[in-house]
């Protein structure tokens, strides 16, 4: 849906192997927390097409982010790259204030302004955040 609107049946064919019940549960789901928009566009039988919201559109640099990850890490013979050159982007924090990249080493989840209770915590490269539960192992049998 980052290209554009998709009917369910087109969705459908670019996820193999999900059952409908199951798309149509995520899609009702992600319309429900209005990261997308829902538009009939018939009625007899009824058929939808869904496009993002501003908010789901958003979600593309997560989205991109877990497809380098990807590339470098899984399937290393995919890239994200730049449609117009081919070569592989970057992803990088960027601050407007500076207006300069920095290092991941150098940011801070905080809560903004009128948040209540908490901590600051230093965001982490690698590793499991304080705090977070342990990894459990299954009982050996």
């Amino acid at each position: 849906m980052l290209l554009g609107p998709r009917r369910f049946q087109d969705l459908q064919q670019g996820l193999p192997g999900i059952p409908p019940n199951i798309l149509s549960h995520r899609l009702k789901l992600m319309e429900e927390h209005a990261l997308v928009t829902r538009r009939f566009y018939s009625d007899h039988p009824p058929r939808a097409e869904y496009a993002l919201s501003d908010k789901g559109r958003e979600l593309g640099v997560v989205v991109g982010a877990l497809a380098a990850w990807g590339s470098r890490y899984v399937h290393r013979q995919t890239a994200l790259v730049h449609a117009a050159c081919g070569h592989p982007v970057e992803i990088k924090y960027f601050c407007r204030r500076c207006a300069g990249r920095v290092a991941g080493a150098t940011i801070e989840l905080r809560r903004r302004p009128g948040g209540r209770g908490g901590s600051t915590r230093r965001a982490r490269s690698a590793g499991p955040a304080r705090g977070a539960p342990a990894a459990r192992r299954a009982p050996r049998g």
